[in-house]
Order: structure tokens, then sequence, then C-alpha cells
């Protein structure tokens, strides 16, 4: 051994192992060693401290471990008198969990394969050393480099295959760095991945970011060519294409019309597959001569019935089918000419009080059924499925198969959501949602209703669509403030559609690996995410969380975190996070770099002095330089 290499080790040794207990390992420390910096080639080294990484030599192993906590132990040796007598004050006990080791090549690998023995000597880390115990790398995979150790100028680099084929979450209060980290993640994975071979890039993989709050809009955030989708309820906004094939599936429009499971979900089948029949050749004329024939055959049979109780309500129904107008513009009631008669229990038409049920030959000539043909087929989509809604119940009724106290707050919920779906949705089918393979749908500007309902919408549809295409694609869905949507606790809407939506999205969380469908999720609150969504991510960001409650839904969710980084992250400084997942051996405490401004989210904290600037100020170009500290005091020393 080389006499620099023996003065390297006799600086960089700080003791030796005096205590082994299962993984936890203890270390005396040499008397010389208990500054806090030591001195190495013109070199400041820190001392190991707690949190910190120890090498622990065994042969041709070197051991890995990280320092968990220290203390003093008072050292006494018995005296002439036979009392113990202070030999040493200061002997310092470090406590130590292994982590894993180095072998003979080189490589480190996470976990414990030998224990160290009594009397091996314990060294500090070097930074050669402190970057193999970080490397991600595996042979010649691509990588990303996005962060660096926390506390060190060394960058880690994130394999691109074990992180981005795999779910991820990312967790942080607000202002920890939690939108920079999944803006920088997924910047480096697409800069990465099309100058590879961006034709591939474009054809086989597909992006889709759920953005709740406008914050990934911005032209050079993530990707410059990405499509943006400003959606908005409260006046004109971008639209997402739906053809009618995907609004008639009978998956969606449940989604739609929050539709429960045992009573509105087969209403709505039979009204679809009625819908399908009529429209089956294409022909809009033919279809509404067959929805004129059908209405007067229900006008027909409404028009004798003895109840008068349903019958009044079908009627109700005809008027929302209906236009209010004839063909001349005048106001029509379709109820003037009838009229309900008590003793005889059944309609009668007024003119001539003419019994419609036993002159049913006479009902062609009432107003309702003359004003039948003022139907036209309405213009939009949405508006001709409530139409066959209302038919199909009146048909129902009619036969008693449904009550409708059961069905009409579907048709009321389709109807009440009618105007935020024209103005969210394109349903002439024309375009096309990818036009770009990276897709940001804005939610910012979206009532509370209609966040929860589109993204779960619109996930099925692309997790339904993306299982067809085939083995060579892969698709991404990230959701930021995945609270939102993955709630197991919601007042706004019944329990059924609560499962139905949570349902939906562990499926593709359970899932979607196997069609090449992954899913990363970003939120302030862990704690408020169903569990079976949290466990099932393989990798996680942890930033500055305190709540107590998402505390310790990570302790529980996150694998592998060791006592001391778990107290640790209610303070984690901003941009700084504990990774942890299959991706890594060992969780790891990384500061992620901040992005250039240009690049960011849109999740600055707003500054007064910006927004409320001093009236009359210099700009800050025109500010005097800062006086040196060092020039500051001259006349004041006397020497």
């Amino acid at each position: 051994m080389s006499a620099d290499r023996l003065i390297q080790d006799a600086v960089l040794r700080i003791g030796e192992v005096c205590a082994v207990e299962g993984r936890k390992v203890y270390i005396l420390v040499d008397k010389n060693k208990n500054l806090t910096d030591l001195f190495l080639d013109g070199d400041i080294l820190k001392n190991i401290s707690v949190n910190s990484f120890i090498e622990i030599r065994k042969g041709f192993l070197s051991l890995i471990g990280r320092v968990e906590g220290e203390k003093i132990e008072e050292d006494r040796a018995p005296s002439n008198g036979g009392k113990f007598e202070l030999v040493n004050r200061t002997r310092r006990i470090l406590t130590v969990a292994l982590a894993g080791y180095i072998d003979e090549k080189g490589r480190f690998t996470g976990g414990t394969k030998e224990l160290p023995l009594i009397g091996n000597e314990a060294y500090i880390v070097t930074r050669g050393k402190i970057a193999r115990v970080h490397n991600l790398r595996v042979d010649s995979s691509p990588t990303i480099s996005i962060a660096d150790i926390y506390g060190d100028d060394i960058p880690v680099e994130f394999p691109i295959d074990g992180l981005f084929n795999s779910h991820i979450a990312i967790f942080g209060n607000t202002g920890s760095g939690k939108s920079n980290t999944l803006a920088s993640l997924y910047q480096e994975l697409i800069r990465v991945l099309s100058s590879r071979n961006e034709q591939a890039f474009r054809e086989n993989t597909r992006f889709a970011i759920f953005d709740f709050n406008g914050e990934y809009t911005r032209t050079d955030c993530i990707w410059p060519d990405k499509k943006v989708y400003s959606l908005s309820t409260r006046d004109a906004g971008d639209k997402l294409p739906l053809d009618e094939e995907a609004l008639l599936d009978l998956d969606v429009l449940p989604i739609l019309a929050d539709a429960t499971e045992k009573t509105q979900k087969p209403f709505l089948r039979r009204a679809i597959g009625f819908y399908n029949r009529v429209f089956e050749n294409g022909n809009d004329d033919d279809a509404e001569t067959h929805i004129r024939n059908i209405l007067r055959q229900c006008v027909t049979n409404v028009l004798q019935m003895s109840d008068k109780v349903r019958a009044t309500l079908l009627l109700d129904y005809f008027e929302e089918i209906l236009p209010a107008h004839n063909d001349d513009g005048e106001d029509v009631n379709i109820n003037a000419d009838i009229e309900w008669n008590n003793t005889h229990v059944e309609f009668m038409l007024k003119p001539g009080n003419i019994y419609l049920r036993s002159n049913a030959h006479r009902i062609p000539e009432t107003i309702l059924y003359r004003h039948v043909e003022c139907y036209k087929l309405e213009e939009s989509l949405l508006s001709r499925v409530i139409t066959f809604l209302y038919i199909q119940l009146i048909y129902d009724v009619l036969a008693n198969r449904s009550q409708n106290d059961h069905i009409a707050p579907v048709i009321n919920r389709l109807k009440a959501k009618k105007s935020d779906i024209d103005k969210l949705f394109d349903l002439n089918g024309n375009a096309d949602f990818w036009e770009s393979n990276v897709v940001v749908v804005s939610l910012s500007r979206v009532n509370i209703g209609m966040k929860k309902t589109l993204p779960l919408l619109l996930a099925k549809r692309l997790y339904d669509d993306h299982k067809k295409l085939g083995d060579d694609k892969s698709l991404t869905m990230i959701v930021d403030e995945a609270h939102n949507i993955l709630s197991d606790e919601s007042f706004r809407e019944a329990e059924s559609w609560k499962d139905y939506r949570l349902e939906t999205f562990e499926e593709i969380i359970k899932e979607g690996r196997k069609f090449g469908v992954f899913v990363t999720i970003a939120s302030q609150r862990p704690n408020d995410i169903s569990p079976t969504i949290t466990s099932q991510a393989h990798n996680y960001f942890i930033h500055r969380l305190i709540n107590d409650g998402d505390l310790k839904t990570i302790a529980s969710a996150v694998s592998y975190i060791d006592r001391v980084m778990q107290d640790s992250i209610p303070t984690l400084p901003t941009g700084t996070c504990i990774f942890s997942g299959v991706a890594t051996q060992m969780p790891m405490k990384l500061n992620v770099r901040e992005l250039a401004d240009h690049r960011k989210p849109k999740s600055d904290t707003r500054k007064f002095s910006v927004i409320v600037p001093e009236a009359g100020a210099a700009s800050k170009e025109e500010l005097p330089a800062e006086p040196n500290p060092e020039d500051q005091f001259d006349d004041e020393i006397p020497f």
C-alpha cells in the first residue's frame, strides 16, 4: 500500500466496531476524531454526524451504513482504593444502521450480506464511494439527471427504465418544490427520448397531464411542442374531441350522468340500444320520421290511460320533448284541448266532451298529437340523447318497467350538465385528441362537479383505447393535485358514485402496467388519497410534509425509509426530497435542481413587494451596489 493511501486511511479512519446487535452496529470513535471537520490534502472534510454515511471495512467488503444517532459514554476504571475513577469523558459511540455493501468489483448492493466483526475499522465515506452508493444506473440504459445528493454536489442519474415504466407518487406541501420535481422529471425524460429517436418517440409514447390549476400550460414547460386544452365551464374555451360512439359508450354516458349501478345504468343501456336502432342506417330524415311515428304511438297510449297521476307525468315529458312553438312561431299549450274526467277516469277532448279511451280514433284531433309534426331532430348530439331518454322513460312507465322517482334524476343530472358538456366537448368527432403525443388538459376554469367527472371519463377512455393499440406503445397519465379526484372521502357525491370513481383508477393503477399504462400522481395530501392507490406506487418523491396523518400514510405506504429520514420529512428545505422505491436500493435525500423561470410551472408564490412596488422606487438595475461589509466600519477601527 502506498504512503499516500496510508495517510488517507489514517485521516479518514474514525474508529472501530465495538458492538453488533442485528443490523445495528455501534462504532467507538477515536479520541482525536471528535472534531467537526478534518483536513486532507488541503481540503476540508465534514466529520461523521447523524444521517451521514460510514464505511466499515471487513476483508474485501466495504459495508456501508447510515449514522442514526450518537451518544457519549463515560469510561471509568478501578483505582487502588477499590473505587472507579473517570478515565475518559469523551467516549463517543455512533449508532449505525447497515444500508448495503460495496463488493471487490466496486459495485454497491443494497441490503445486508454480512455483518461486521468487533474491531473492524470504520472510515469516512469518500466522494467517490458516495457516488457509487447513489448510483442508480443499470449497464448502458439511458438516464436523466435532475437532482444532486443533498449536502454534496454529486449528480444522481435516474434510470429511465426502472423509474418511468412504473407508477410514481410525488408528495409535498404547497411550496415544497413538488411541481418543480414533476416538471423536471418529464421535461428531462421527453428531452432524452426525443433526442434518441424523435419519430419513434412521437409514435410510440403518449403523455396526458391532468392539470387542475393550470400550472403546466406555459409554452416551454415540460415540452414546447405539446397540445394544451384550456377548458372552461365559465366561458368559451378549448373543447375535448369526443365522437358519437364515445358519448354513447355504455361506460361513458353513465359517468357523465352520475348513474347508479342497479337502476339507472340498465335504463341508460336500454335507451342507448333504442337510439342505435333508430339511427342504424345513418339517415337523419328517416330517423326524424321514425321518431315522430314513435311519439304518435306514445301519445295514443297516454291519452287512453286510466291513471291520472302517471298520465299527467307523461304529459310533462312530452313538453320536454316537443318544441314550445309551432312552425309559425306561436306558443303551443299541448294540454289546452284535453281534460281529465274524474267520473269516467279518462281524458276527454274538450270540444264535444269526447272520451278518448272509447274514441281513440279522435286522438289525432288533439293539439298534442298534431304538434308532433313540429318535432325536428336536434342538432346537438346530447340533446338527441336526452330526447331518447325521455321517450324510453315514457315507454318504461307505460309498461310498468320503471318508476319515475328512480329514473328521472339521471335525466335531470344530464340536462343540468348539458351546458357544461357542450362547453367542454366537441361532439362532432372530427378532431383528434392526440394532436401531439404530449397533451395537457387544464381544468383550472372548470367547475367542481366536472373537475371530478371529466378526469375519470378521460382516463377511462384513454386507458380502454390504449389497450387496443399493441405491445410497443406506452401511455403515461400524470395527475397533479391528485387528491381532487382520488380522495376516498367526498361529500359532494353519492357513495356508489365515489366507489365507481375510485375503482376505475384503482384498476388502472393495478392492471395498467401490463398494458404499458403508467400513472404519476402528485398531491399535497397523501392521507386523502385512497390507500390502495398510494400503496400501489413503485417510486416515491417525498417533499416536506407536516400533517400527522400525511406522515403516517407515508410511513405505512413507503418501505425502507429509516427513522432518521422519516423524522426529517417535516423540516425538508424547499426543493429537497426523499426518493425511495424500486429504482433505488435504499432511500436517498436529494436536492432537485430548480428549473429556469421560463420552464417552471406557474406555481410561484406571489410576492407583495412585486405586486405593490414602492412609489418612485428605482428599478433593480438602477439601485446602487451593495456596500462591502468589510468596508463599512473602516473609520471605526482604531488600529
